[in-house]
């Protein structure tokens, strides 16, 4: 079911060209997988292309990624103890929260509106650009399921 407040899934044709990167299937379906699965790691991506380009590797979703990456259209974020996960929402200078029990992740935005967002007691003599903050805490899922748990006298 889509509701009204969906976000359109992107022109992925438009984004590459206006980003001076040539359009492939590969960069097509990697930007489609991104949209409806933020924060996605390549083999997740891999998954997610498999059906239409079952002949796409690991090493050339790698490589699309790190494209899209060095050209702006999509964001690595590397949440401690995981492995590099993807977005396609860049430029709004946002943070992420990230379950401690399962790893689940979710965009938090940024309460100042303007990067760095934060600004440390000192710079060292850095011109500071932005900060990258990441919350942690235990999603409503993992939280519904740990009630259960205890709602049925198992320990957690």
């Amino acid at each position: 079911m889509t509701t009204s407040t969906a976000v359109p899934a992107p022109d992925a044709v438009a984004m590459l060209r206006d980003a001076g990167l040539r359009v492939t299937d590969t960069r097509v379906a990697a930007i489609a997988a991104l949209h409806v699965l933020p924060h996605s790691g390549v083999d997740t991506i891999l998954d997610a292309v498999g059906d239409a380009l079952p002949a796409t590797s690991r090493q050339s979703i790698h490589n699309v990624l790190t494209d899209l990456v060095a050209a702006g259209l999509a964001r690595r974020i590397e949440p401690a103890g995981q492995p590099g996960l993807y977005e396609l929402r860049v430029g709004d200078n946002h943070h992420h929260i990230v379950c401690q029990r399962c790893g689940a992740v979710a965009d938090v935005d940024c309460v100042t509106g303007h990067a760095p967002c934060l600004t440390p007691s000192q710079t060292s003599g850095f011109d500071l650009a932005e900060a990258e903050v990441t919350f942690w805490g235990t999603c409503a899922d993992c939280s519904a399921a740990m009630a259960a748990r205890v709602d049925a006298g198992s320990p957690r």
